[in-house]
C-alpha cells in the first residue's frame, strides 16, 4: 500500500547511487516546494521514431523501454515521488499480434534486465491495469520484480499494464456491486472519495502532472477519472528522444501554472 511507501525527508532528493543528471545551473529556479507528487507519462511515438530510423516497431518499443529507467531517475531527482507510465493499453491488443507478442516479451526481459538498478536506485516498482489476460511467464516476472522492490523507497515506478481508464472504473463499479451483494461493509452512500478507494491507483493517488510526448493532444483512456485537475503537458518529441532535459522543461511549465482545482 501506498502508506509503506513513505519517503524520508532526505529520501525525495538524494540518490542513492552518486551520478547525477542535474547540475546546480539546471535547478536554479526550480522550486522543490512544488514539484508535482505524482507524474503520469504516454510515452508515445515509438513506432514512429522507429519508421524515421528505417527500423522495426520492435525496435522502437525496444528504445523507448530503455528510456523508462533514465526518466525515472530524474524524476527521483526532482523530487517526484510517483511516475506512471502508459505500457500497454486495453486497446492495444487489436495491434498485429506479432507486434504485441514483441511487447510482451519486452515487458518481461526489460523487468528483468533492470532489477538491479531499480535496486540501486531506490525505485519500488508497481503495476495498474488488469493483469488476468497477460501471458502467465510475465505476469510472474513482473511479481517477481514487485518482491524484488518492494522494500525501495526512493520513488515509486508504475507500468499501467492491460490498463484502460472505463476498465478501471468499471471494475470498481462491479466490486463495490459485488461487496454490496456480499455486505462487505462498503458506504451507504457511493461518494468521489469511495469509488476512489476501489480505482486501481487508490494507493498511489492522481497524477497532478501529465505528459503526453509524441504530439498528440488525446487522453487515449488513460487514467480517465485520475486526471480531473491534472495539469496537461504535450510535447512533439517522440518517447525515445525525451530527455531528463525535455522532463525538466515540463515540471518547469507546471512551476508556472496557477492550479485553481475547479475554483
Amino acid at each position: 500500500m501506498f502508506s509503506e511507501f513513505m519517503l524520508s525527508s532526505n529520501a525525495m532528493f538524494s540518490p542513492l547511487t552518486s551520478d547525477t543528471i542535474y547540475q546546480a545551473d539546471d535547478l536554479v529556479s526550480y522550486d522543490r516546494s512544488i514539484t508535482p507528487r505524482h507524474v503520469a507519462i504516454i510515452p508515445d511515438g515509438n513506432r514512429r521514431w522507429a519508421k524515421k530510423q528505417q527500423a522495426s516497431a520492435k525496435v522502437g518499443h525496444r528504445e523507448g523501454a530503455d528510456n523508462l529507467i533514465e526518466i525515472v531517475k530524474a524524476c527521483k531527482e526532482l523530487g517526484v515521488q510517483v511516475v506512471t507510465f502508459y505500457a500497454f493499453s486495453t486497446e492495444n491488443w487489436a495491434r498485429p499480434q506479432e507486434e504485441v507478442q514483441a511487447l510482451m516479451w519486452l515487458l518481461d526481459v526489460y523487468l528483468v534486465e533492470q532489477r538491479e538498478t531499480m535496486l540501486q536506485e531506490g525505485i519500488c516498482f508497481d503495476t495498474i491495469g488488469d493483469l488476468s489476460k497477460i501471458p502467465a511467464n510475465v505476469a510472474e516476472t513482473i511479481a517477481e520484480t514487485k518482491r524484488f522492490t518492494k522494500q525501495c523507497d526512493q520513488i515509486r515506478m508504475v507500468l499501467a499494464v492491460n490498463y484502460g481508464g472505463r476498465d478501471d472504473i468499471c471494475r470498481a463499479v462491479n466490486q463495490i456491486v459485488d461487496d454490496c451483494m456480499q455486505q462487505r461493509g462498503t458506504p451507504e452512500k457511493i461518494t468521489e472519495e469511495a469509488i476512489a478507494k476501489y480505482l486501481d491507483t487508490a494507493d498511489i493517488g492522481d497524477p497532478d502532472l501529465l505528459i503526453r510526448t509524441s504530439g498528440e493532444w488525446r487522453i487515449s483512456n488513460f487514467l480517465l477519472w485520475q486526471i480531473s485537475y491534472a495539469e496537461v503537458y504535450v510535447t512533439d518529441v517522440l518517447w525515445p528522444d525525451f530527455t531528463p532535459a525535455h522532463l525538466l522543461e515540463a515540471l518547469y511549465d507546471f512551476q508556472k501554472r496557477k492550479r485553481r482545482l475547479g475554483g
